[in-house]
């Protein structure tokens, strides 16, 4: 089995519903997109709501990686929080899932992000960084990267150019394989030209969604577009929510049907779907069969609110990964 280490940022996250996609408009908000905001515009856009948040640790990356961590894989994670109890809350979290965490600690609060779901299951992420803004090229340590086969980037971390570069550059030293996951349209189209040198020159596995490979090529063509990324890199994956997936390498192409769910929220979708497919990755599965286990937990984590799934969920889909070939 093959080790993982993730890169991310730490984040806590709090959930909401909306009752109206207005909300987003009268606060400005890209609905479905990722914003930058304090933390005092995280109290505001909190105020008003009846409903009791659910926090639990967040950040794509580190979903990712805390799935992993559930179903039994060697996994480590890199990230900055704050000297607090959300800090202490975050490393405790993962440490408990057998996560080896190499967490620094920022002069800032642990950063924060407001997941806003509205009535037709679509997250939207009011983001304070905090911690995570001050997290640097600086804190990566060469010892981190020795011994873990595979790392994985999130999207959020690419306008943090020296980071990632140093990222990719220390796996390269270590031969690990390196994947990304783009994680929002808006962080594309905003680094479209530095993405495209970075994952010609680094990236072996990436994953997209449909919006985040509309904002890279300009247009929507699903099989166009998923071989415009083959040939940047050797596994390149197309998510379609509730059309699937399509995954190809040179010129194999499979597409992956979906799991059915009772969608309730799709937070989590993408980063789990991302651990199904990692979990198959370190066992050396074929590519169909971790397109597959990538299905599964993605259809499974959209029938809960969140990114995290109860430990009876879990012992179900962890029945069902056995059974899936």
């Amino acid at each position: 089995m093959k080790s993982i280490l993730g890169i991310g940022n730490a984040l806590v996250d709090t959930l909401i519903s909306i009752e109206s996609d207005e909300f987003l408009l009268r606060h400005h908000l890209l609905k479905g997109g990722m914003s930058l905001v304090d933390d005092h515009r995280i109290r505001q856009l909190l105020r008003g709501h009846r409903e009791i948040p659910v926090k639990s640790v967040g950040g794509s990356a580190a979903n990712t990686i805390h799935a992993l961590g559930i179903l039994g894989n060697r996994v480590s994670f890199i990230g900055k929080v704050g000297s607090d109890d959300w800090g202490d809350f975050f490393e405790s979290d993962l440490k408990t899932r057998g996560i080896t965490t190499h967490l620094s600690r920022g002069k800032l609060p642990t950063g924060k992000a407001l997941v806003l779901i509205s009535r037709d299951s679509e997250r939207t992420f009011a983001t304070f960084l905090g911690s995570c803004g001050e997290q640097c090229a600086g804190d990566l340590r060469e010892e981190f990267f020795i011994g873990p086969d595979l790392l994985y980037l999130e999207g959020y971390l690419i306008p943090n150019r020296e980071l990632v570069q140093k990222a990719a550059w220390m796996a390269r030293k270590q031969q690990m394989t390196i994947a990304l996951d783009l994680s929002s349209y808006n962080v594309v189209e905003e680094n479209r030209e530095f993405l495209r040198s970075f994952i010609d020159e680094n990236v072996d596995i990436l994953l997209a969604n449909e919006d985040e490979t509309r904002a890279f090529f300009g247009v929507f063509d699903p099989l166009e577009n998923l071989s415009g990324f083959a040939r940047y890199c050797r596994i390149a994956i197309l998510k379609m929510g509730a059309e699937g997936a399509y995954l190809q390498s040179g010129k194999e192409v499979h597409k992956i049907d979906p799991v059915k769910s009772r969608r309730r929220d799709t937070t989590g979708a993408g980063d789990l779907f991302a651990a199904g497919f990692l979990h198959g990755w370190s066992r050396g599965y074929d590519l169909s069969r971790c397109g597959k286990l990538g299905a599964l937990l993605g259809g499974r984590v959209i029938e809960v609110v969140g990114a995290k799934m109860d430990d009876r969920r879990w012992k179900r889909v962890k029945k069902n990964l056995s059974t899936i070939r």
